[in-house]
């Protein structure tokens, strides 16, 4: 029997002021895996993120995590309880010392562990008396990381954990990331616009666009059922009527005819070679691509 969702939502509305945020908006995250969520700006993932951790009051629909509803005042706390959250601004008490911060957060987590928080503060280097005021944009992602680990949390849902980081803080995010979940076996959920990342870290994709969602999958998967097929003719290439069913895109130029599927490869082919063009080439998809193609297609 399969392991149920850590994080699952079903036809999620979210509404503010009459203008829809999120417009039936249906996925899930699998347990143990790194989630990449990914959308343009405005296509509804800090919101997501806000219904999911009881921030904000669904519409309509439903967000479960663990199994709960994630609008329920009890529940709500119960999955706060259980997971561990990094902001995009990376919300720390700048008055406080690192140390101080620690021994803070540490009072509110009966789960609290101090043997991670104690190999985290070595590992990222942070300087124990120094004011969270004091220290870089890395290191305090750092902090806000080391937060997060050591509570005991089962989920970690990270809001664009690298933005504004040079390359090498970046690798270093990213490997924490990676390393923790190895050993500690929990669920990530990451919210970003910065493909690469995902791309190296994710086992897991779920792109959104204008509230809902247009790509889910193992990305694995994704990239094994994504295929680039470019056709090239001796004159200018034909405006076909396709009809081979996970056709997604086309782009005609020139001499070049280019079409994106995401299944049924053989029944494609076997349309597009009717076409008699000169030479026909398939080719693999990457993430970008598959993004680019499902957030500018009209939905």
């Amino acid at each position: 029997m399969a392991e149920a969702p850590v994080i699952e939502t079903t036809h999620l509305r979210k509404a503010y002021d009459g203008v829809e945020a999120l417009r039936g908006l249906t996925f899930a995250v699998p347990a143990g895996s790194i989630c990449g969520f990914l959308g343009r700006n405005g296509a509804g993932k800090t919101t997501t993120i806000k219904v999911l951790l009881g921030m904000a009051r669904r519409t309509g629909g439903t967000a479960r995590v663990f199994g709960l509803a994630a609008d329920d005042p009890h529940d709500s706390v119960r999955i706060r309880q259980r997971t561990g959250f990094v902001s995009e601004d990376k919300d720390l008490y700048d008055v406080m010392t690192v140390e101080q911060i620690i021994r803070f957060t540490a009072g509110f987590y009966p789960r609290w562990r101090k043997d991670l928080a104690s190999q985290y503060l070595r590992t990222f280097e942070l300087p124990a008396e120094r004011h969270v005021r004091e220290l870089s944009r890395g290191m305090r992602t750092r902090l806000a990381l080391l937060l997060a680990f050591s509570r005991g949390a089962e989920l970690l849902v990270l809001d664009e954990p690298t933005s504004g980081l040079d390359p090498a803080a970046t690798e270093e995010v990213l490997q924490a990331v990676v390393s923790h979940v190895a050993t500690e076996g929990v669920t990530v959920f990451l919210s970003s616009h910065h493909l690469p990342d995902i791309d190296q870290v994710a086992d897991h994709i779920v792109i959104i666009d204008r509230g809902r969602a247009v790509v889910t999958g193992g990305l694995e998967d994704l990239r094994d059922a994504y295929r680039r097929i470019q056709l090239v003719f001796d004159a200018e290439a034909p405006q076909p009527t396709l009809r081979a069913p996970g056709i997604v895109a086309t782009e005609r130029r020139g001499r070049v005819l280019t079409v994106l599927c995401r299944s049924g490869l053989e029944q494609v082919l076997a349309e597009l070679r009717a076409l008699d063009a000169a030479s026909v080439e398939v080719m693999p998809v990457t993430l970008k691509e598959i993004f680019l193609e499902s957030v500018n297609g009209e939905n």
